[in-house]
């Protein structure tokens, strides 16, 4: 999470850095024409089945289990844990810090390799969902630092997601900071409008008018940032 570490730390080449990747986003063992195809698909077999005899033989030895033609990784991945804290938060359980910490970070960000991006957008939807489902429980439970730490790492991650926004704000309006909600809305409106060109949902801009007085669905919002460059 939030980028590929190795501990302890062990100076490791290009090639076995996407193979220690590929391997550790696997549940069980793959084959070794799977590994091949997926990190070299550019490349005859007889290439990429060298490639990957290479990064094997550059690793670690205890680091990488070979069975006839499989391969496995021997170490624990804290994604597997991530997931579960995802699940947990779904399902209705409460966060720690480190919790939403943790859930605050994307998979391997900046790879953009074929064979990553599927897991990336996967588990952004999870972590977004997880964090969004917490600030949610925890607002409703009094537990309102929690709720908003919670609801502004979903909002971060999807900046357009509307029921991230309105989770957040509801735990703003829930804790009686009426100034948190009405700034957290017009931000949000101001993304809202520069990027899709419409308002926030009416429910939730009726629940911020009545909170705080003075907010409707028509009122006038800032110029949008292609307004401001030609102005």
């Amino acid at each position: 999470m939030g980028g590929l570490g190795v501990f302890p730390a062990v100076r490791l080449s290009l090639p076995s850095r996407r193979l220690f990747a590929f391997l550790g986003l696997q549940s069980e063992p793959v084959s070794r024409a799977r590994a091949a195809g997926a990190l070299w698909p550019d490349v005859p077999e007889s290439h990429s089945r060298a490639n990957l005899r290479r990064a094997t033989w550059q690793s670690p030895s205890e680091w990488i289990a070979t069975d006839g033609d499989t391969l496995q990784l021997l170490a624990d991945v804290d994604l597997p844990a991530a997931r579960a804290t995802a699940t947990r938060a779904i399902g209705g359980g409460v966060l720690s810090l480190d919790d939403i910490t943790r859930l605050s970070h994307d998979l391997l960000p900046g790879w953009n390799e074929e064979w990553v991006i599927a897991h990336q957008d996967a588990f952004r939807l999870l972590r977004v969902q997880a964090l969004e489902a917490a600030c949610r429980t925890m607002a409703a439970r009094g537990l309102f630092a929690l709720a908003t730490q919670a609801g502004t790492a979903a909002l971060a991650a999807e900046p357009l997601r509307e029921s991230a926004a309105a989770a957040l704000i509801y735990a703003h309006l829930s804790e009686g900071n009426r100034y948190a909600a009405a700034c957290r809305f017009r931000d949000f409106s101001r993304t809202l409008h520069d990027e899709l060109g419409v308002h926030p949902d009416p429910t939730l801009t009726a629940a911020v008018a009545a909170a705080v007085g003075g907010i409707s669905d028509e009122a006038p919002l800032p110029p949008t940032s292609l307004e401001r460059r030609f102005r």
